[in-house]
């Protein structure tokens, strides 16, 4: 495995345990997952043994966590994205946010500073199917305020990108 790439592990790799052959390795796979080893040499200039060193090493170490497809919620029936601001009793959030993030149709539960203590995003068939997520998960025993919003339109969502390097922002859309 090549030097450059050993990671100091005390703490985590961070954002500067990654050298330029890593970030075009996942810049590359950012733009398509889908692409085979040999093709991202191709694209970041290396050998393909370099890739597969440096994909395996990525994921042992957690900055690749998995490989997933995203899918187009509405096309698959979700046709609402709801964001819930929640105010949780003390010494209950992690259970309020364990039991809620338990819910099919909750797709992230954050602890978050001001006016909430977290923040729930879910998916909802429709109005009705959001009737009862309001009633039932957003309102349960210690959630003491629930406050929720209706996505109309999304600009973009995506996921975790690489910070720039030396001020230049790097598109992955």
């Amino acid at each position: 495995m090549d030097e450059a790439f050993l990671f100091d592990t005390v703490g985590g790799p961070s954002m500067a345990d990654l050298d330029s052959t890593d970030r075009a390795i996942l810049e590359v796979l950012l733009i398509d997952g889908r692409l085979s080893q040999r093709e991202v040499a191709k694209r970041v200039g290396v050998a393909q043994g370099t890739v597969t060193n440096r994909l395996r090493r990525l994921e042992e170490v957690g900055i690749i966590q998995g490989y997933e497809v995203r899918l187009d919620a509405e096309r698959l029936g979700w046709e609402m994205t709801v964001i819930a601001g929640l105010r949780i009793e003390k010494g209950r959030m992690i259970d309020v946010q364990r039991t809620i993030a338990r819910d099919a149709r909750v797709f992230a539960v954050y602890d978050v500073t001001g006016d909430y203590d977290s923040m729930v995003l879910a998916r909802v068939r429709n109005r009705a199917d959001l009737d009862d997520l309001t009633k039932t998960v957003l309102t349960i025993e210690h959630v003491t305020r629930s406050h929720t919003h209706v996505v109309l339109n999304t600009v973009k969502e995506r996921g975790v990108a690489l910070l720039p390097v030396d001020g230049k922002d790097v598109d992955q859309t």
